[in-house]
C-alpha cells in the first residue's frame, strides 16, 4: 500500500477493512457501509470516524459522510455530520489530507458549511492536527476535546 495510506496519524491505532480494486485501494466506510477509494482525506475522515465512535461512543447511526449541503446557492458536501438524537445537525467536521495545513481558509471552509446546517460544533483535522470549536453567540471557542454527545 501506499506511505501515505499507512502513515500515523495523531489517533490512536484502528484496524481497518482494506481491500485492492483494479490498481487502486478502498477502504471500507462503515458510515455509508461500503468500500470507498482510499485517498489521504479518506485516510483522514476514516480515522476521525473512528475517533468519534470508539473513544466518544458516537452512534454510527447519528453520522453521515460526505452530506450534501447547499452553501450560498452551490451544493457542497460536508465530510462529516453528526446529528443529535432529535436529528438535527449537532457536529460538522472537515477532513484534509495531512499534508494540507489546516489554515484560516480551512476554518472559513468549516464556517460558511455551519451557515447551512447552524450547529454549535465544528471540528477540523488533518490527521495530524485537530480543532474543536464551539459556536455561541456568533463566536467562537476552540475546546480541548471533541464534545461529548448529547443525550
Amino acid at each position: 500500500m501506499d506511505k501515505w495510506a499507512l502513515e500515523h496519524l495523531n489517533f490512536p491505532d484502528f484496524s481497518f477493512r482494506v481491500r485492492t480494486q483494479g490498481q487502486s485501494k478502498q477502504i471500507f466506510d462503515s458510515v455509508r457501509k461500503r468500500f470507498v477509494a482510499l485517498s489521504p482525506e479518506e485516510w483522514v475522515r476514516q480515522n476521525l470516524v473512528r475517533f468519534m465512535t470508539d473513544v466518544f461512543s458516537y452512534p454510527l447511526s447519528l453520522m453521515a459522510v460526505e452530506k450534501k449541503i447547499d452553501v450560498n446557492g452551490l451544493s457542497q458536501r460536508a465530510d462529516i455530520v453528526v446529528y443529535n438524537r432529535n436529528g438535527r445537525p449537532w457536529l460538522i467536521a472537515e477532513c484534509k489530507a495531512s499534508s494540507v495545513k489546516i489554515s484560516q481558509e480551512t476554518f472559513l471552509q468549516a464556517a460558511r458549511y455551519n451557515m447551512s446546517l447552524d450547529v454549535p460544533y465544528f471540528v477540523l483535522s488533518n490527521g495530524h492536527e485537530h480543532y474543536c470549536l464551539k459556536k455561541t453567540n456568533e463566536k467562537f471557542e476552540f475546546l480541548d476535546a471533541l464534545p461529548e454527545m448529547e443525550s
